[in-house]
């Protein structure tokens, strides 16, 4: 009996700690600096390079194209357009 009220004190006691040191879980607040950009300011799949070009302007850099089929990409400040010969397959925000 009295190895018993010694295994309950010290279940006690641990619980007791832990209800002390605070909550085991943890959150962070994220703070945003800008709004995120909707679909709609990015080019959109099936768009030619001239069109993305004549609509966004001129890229910061242009990738060349690289294997079968050629996927090149053009760089933008806030998103990058990816090109499948010289149509967009994807558009990915950054930033």
């Amino acid at each position: 009996m009295r190895s018993a009220s010694w295994i309950l004190s010290a279940v006690l006691s641990a619980g007791a700690g832990l209800a002390m040191t605070g909550p085991l879980a943890h959150a962070e607040e994220l703070q945003m600096t800008q709004a995120p950009r909707s679909d709609a300011d990015r080019p959109a799949r099936g768009m030619t390079m001239h069109r993305v070009e004549a609509t966004y302007g001129a890229p910061a850099s242009r990738v060349p194209a690289v294997g079968n089929p050629p996927i090149s990409r053009w760089e933008y400040p806030g998103f990058v357009v990816f090109f499948e010969h010289d149509h967009v397959i994807h558009t990915v925000a950054i930033g």
